[in-house]
This record gives structure tokens, C-alpha cells and sequence, in this order.
């Protein structure tokens, strides 16, 4: 399977509630031979001088290629994880959180796993297939990461 992501991805800028700190967003499709595989959000934090970001995918089996976000197929569900400093690791890691927690309930979003129920959810090898993808090729969230800081 080829992933891409479609380059009309949509960055954004914002200031996080929280902290009033700057932050990035971008969002858009990753998809594979067969069309759409994934509506993605990434969200680029400098917490606490912490750079880390926050990763939606929400993943779906009966995807409509002409209103994929406005005709959920009945098994829609997002993941969601965290990329950052983990303590006693030299580069950032992922790990699962419940997906889109933050975004309104939505039919966009189906099914939000929490981290338990997404372990057990058989499209996860998917998911982390999709975000090891953002995070080699979606250039927000590479620079964010990985770049100077």
C-alpha cells in the first residue's frame, strides 16, 4: 500500500487556550491505491518549551470519495495520539490518547476510541501506518518535530 498525502492540505495558526501559546494546525486526506484512507489533524504545541504534537486520524471502510466528510460509513472511527518527549527517550514518541477528544461530537469524527478501545480496534496497524506518514512527510509536522529548534 502507497500512502500520500493530498496536497491540498489546509495549515492553519491559532493560539492555544490553555497556555495563550502559538500553535500549528494542518489537516487533510492521506490517501492510498484505493482512494481516501484518512482525514488527518495535527496539531504542533510548544508547551512548557515542549515540542510535541497531537494526531487525529479518523479512518472509515465505506469511504465516499465525493463527500467523505459529510456521509460517514457506519464503522467511521478517529484515533489519536501524542508525539513528543517521553522520559528516558532520545527522540519524540507516540502514544495513544483518545481521538479528537477536544473537537465537538460530530458524525465527521464517528466512533472517538479511547486508548483501550483503540488497542484492541484492528485498523490500528493502520493508523500508526497513517501517522508514521505524517510525520515522515506532512512538512508542518516534520519541521515541528524533527527541525531546528
Amino acid at each position: 500500500m502507497t500512502l500520500r498525502i493530498n496536497p491540498t492540505r489546509e495549515p492553519a495558526s491559532g493560539v492555544c487556550d490553555c497556555c495563550q501559546t502559538p500553535f500549528e494546525r494542518v489537516n487533510g486526506f492521506v490517501n492510498d491505491d484505493d482512494g481516501i484512507c484518512g482525514i488527518y489533524y495535527a496539531s504542533c504545541y510548544h508547551h512548557n518549551g515542549m515540542h510535541e504534537a497531537w494526531i487525529d486520524v479518523i479512518m472509515d471502510d465505506a469511504w465516499d470519495q465525493e463527500h467523505p466528510a459529510t456521509h460517514p460509513g457506519p464503522d467511521r472511527v478517529t484515533f489519536g495520539c501524542r508525539v513528543g518527549p517521553v522520559e528516558g527517550r532520545p527522540a519524540p514518541a507516540c502514544s495513544l490518547v483518545t481521538g479528537a477528544e477536544v473537537a465537538p461530537d460530530d458524525p465527521l469524527y464517528g466512533r472517538k476510541l479511547t486508548r483501550e478501545h483503540a488497542l484492541a480496534h484492528p485498523w490500528l496497524p493502520g493508523y500508526w501506518a497513517v501517522v508514521d506518514h505524517i510525520l515522515e512527510h506532512d512538512q508542518t509536522v516534520n519541521r515541528h518535530l524533527y527541525g531546528a529548534h
